[in-house]
């Protein structure tokens, strides 16, 4: 080999030596992130606690939530379910209906964070059902998939209204992740006819836009780091959160839905979830955006807006809800 050759096979070698690193080192950063983000570490303290303490509006939202639920400890009942092997927990608030709302909060956000969403329902006449979701709160977990597996908890918590408590109908309040929870068990083949319908507070078009716009206020890379946790996403929970998303499952909706925006989101972009709106099937859809109020804080920049959003939207449709 002459000497050109031998520099040419060096050259090759680092950069593929280089490549080789770069696709490790970021995957080692990937993996990084995912850990710090996207589980819960099976060490870690269960508790219900207020998850943003740094948030003056999250604590006056969670403070605010334990007064209501402090008001209405004699309708309370202490509930579980069992699925793939877990053990969730939950509270079920008994006001005499024949209907009940299941509310479904944000990532990390246990049942008492709940609690803040559930007067409008109960003005509305509906039962109240809060959960620890999985990998949250009390209950067991450690991975946390969007919606993707939750969606079949969610059906479980349902059956358990039904045959236990003798409630008729369903209704979904999902925030943020909550709302894609939500639609993923409408669509489900496995969702039973008596969930009715759902409210989506904040509802994003897929779980990887978030994701980058948390990366870029982490002033992390977004690529190739936040493709590549997406990719370990889906090895650990089969959870296509790249190319998948409240946008495409909505096209497969066929029950009543509230979207509920604030044109002050920074997340759910207004001009995508304009787009998410547009893409949705149901024949029975509304969509009523705020002037106030942030992502999943909506409802503490205008309550009396936001409950009589829910109130009215559920009186009309009182026969099918």
């Amino acid at each position: 080999m002459g000497a050109f050759g031998i520099v040419l096979a060096v050259l090759i070698f680092l950069v593929v030596s280089g490549l080789i690193f770069s696709v490790a080192f970021t995957f080692y950063v990937a993996w990084r992130v995912y850990l710090r983000t996207l589980i819960r570490p099976e060490n870690e303290k269960r508790e219900r606690k207020c998850s943003d303490n740094e948030n003056p509006q999250h604590v006056l939202m969670f403070e605010k939530g334990l007064e209501w639920a402090s008001l209405y400890t004699a309708n309370k009942t202490d509930v579980s379910i069992e699925n793939d092997g877990l053990k969730l927990l939950g509270e079920y608030y008994d006001f005499g209906f024949e209907r009940a709302v299941i509310i479904l909060p944000g990532r990390t956000e246990s049942l008492a964070y709940s609690y803040y969403y559930a007067e409008p329902y109960r003005k509305a006449e509906f039962n109240v059902l809060v959960i620890d979701s999985r990998a949250t709160g009390l209950s067991d977990g450690v991975y946390f998939s969007m919606g993707e597996l939750e969606k079949r908890d969610v059906i479980k918590w349902g059956y358990l209204l039904k045959e236990k408590f003798g409630v008729k109908t369903v209704f979904l309040h999902g925030i943020c992740i909550g709302s894609s929870t939500a639609v993923y068990t409408l669509i489900s083949k496995d969702c039973p006819d008596f969930f009715t319908g759902m409210c989506a507070d904040g509802m994003y078009k897929n779980f990887f836009e978030i994701f980058r716009l948390h990366m870029k206020e982490w002033n992390r890379p977004a690529f190739p780091v936040a493709y590549e946790v997406m990719a370990i996403l889906r090895i650990k929970t089969g959870a296509n959160c790249l190319t998948y998303g409240p946008y495409k499952a909505v096209k497969k909706l066929d029950k009543p839905i509230l979207f509920i925006y604030t044109d002050k989101d920074q997340y759910a972009l207004p001009k995508e979830s304009r787009k998410v709106f547009a893409n949705c099937a149901s024949h029975d859809k509304e969509i009523r955006w705020f002037s106030t109020g942030s992502h999943s804080h909506i409802r503490i920049s205008d309550e009396e807006g936001y409950d009589s959003t829910i109130l009215e939207w559920t009186a009309k449709r009182s026969d099918i809800l």
